[in-house]
């Protein structure tokens, strides 16, 4: 098992794996040259979530040329099997009912606009016979996670707050789960295709802070912001923010995620699959607390 790494990432956390390290860019095609070669299965997962401040075209750079260049050095290489790491967050916020894979594109902000016209990339290569295999895992969690700590350290301090009256839907995935359901897509899946993989079911904001306060033992949030109050403080945060270099503690891309109903169906990988969700979110919630306290974080 080979493994890309930028030549400026921190490694450490990969060092008790057994895992060949290669050094290379996804968006440097010349640094991809002939790396893919001899290998039968490829995983493309670079990405980077939303964050303040970043322009648009940051974005662009690393999903969709980035894509490019990966399936393009891929196809040279003749790779067996590419499965593309996306995000149902392509879809947008969803009104109504659960939402599967037949769903329009409707990408809200510049990360799902990104990965949406990613995923476009993708399928044309597969229309061109490239045998790639899309996978949108959903709100991951869990050991090893950085991205969803502040939430978790919010919540211990008795510092979060819901927008709105906390009933937005999210849908967390615990990360063994995600692990398993994109395994499955890439042995199993059909190029060309789209799969969601989730958690066994989505939550609402308010039971998923409630969750995390049980389990550390805390008080349950009850503070609650009007989104309209909330975008006005994140735009004046982002503006400190941009002043002084540090990362705002709330953004407008914070508010819609909280504000905002994200719930998908995992049916068709199911069918086609097998996949199953298997870790609901007490337990989940249970083991990643569990490890972040092991790391000290807690």
């Amino acid at each position: 098992m080979v493994g890309l790494v930028r030549p400026t990432a921190n490694t450490t956390h990969l060092s008790n794996l057994k895992v060949e390290l290669v050094q290379g860019d996804v968006t440097d095609p010349a640094s991809l040259e002939g790396l893919f070669r001899g290998g039968d299965w490829l995983i493309h997962a670079a990405g980077m979530l939303g964050q303040s401040g970043l322009p648009e075209s940051a974005y662009h750079q690393l999903h969709v040329e980035g894509t490019r260049y990966v399936l393009l050095a891929a196809a040279e290489a003749g790779v067996e099997r590419v499965l593309y790491v996306s995000s149902p967050g392509v879809l947008g916020p969803i009104e109504g009912e659960t939402t599967d894979e037949t769903a329009p594109l409707a990408p809200s902000n510049p990360y799902e606009r990104s990965k949406a016209a990613a995923e476009k990339a993708a399928l044309e290569f597969a229309a061109r016979g490239l045998p790639v295999i899309i996978a949108r895992p959903e709100f991951i969690y869990g050991p090893g996670d950085w991205h969803v700590l502040g939430l978790f350290q919010a919540v211990q301090k008795g510092l979060f707050f819901y927008i709105g009256n906390g009933q937005a839907v999210c849908h967390p995935t615990y990360i063994e789960d995600a692990v398993r359901g994109m395994v499955l897509c890439l042995e199993k899946g059909e190029p060309g295709q789209i799969y969601h993989i989730t958690g066994p079911r989505p939550v609402t904001f308010r039971e998923y802070g409630e969750t995390i306060a049980d389990v550390l033992g805390v008080r349950r949030p009850w503070l609650r912001l009007p989104k309209a109050a909330a975008w006005i403080g994140a735009v004046g945060l982002e503006a400190v923010g941009k002043l002084t270099g540090m990362t705002p503690p709330l953004s407008r891309t914070g508010v819609a995620f909280f504000s905002e109903n994200r719930r998908f169906s995992w049916q068709k990988a199911h069918r086609e699959l097998g996949y199953q969700p298997r870790i609901e979110l007490a337990e989940g919630i249970r083991r990643t607390a569990e490890w972040y306290r092991q790391q000290n974080l807690l």
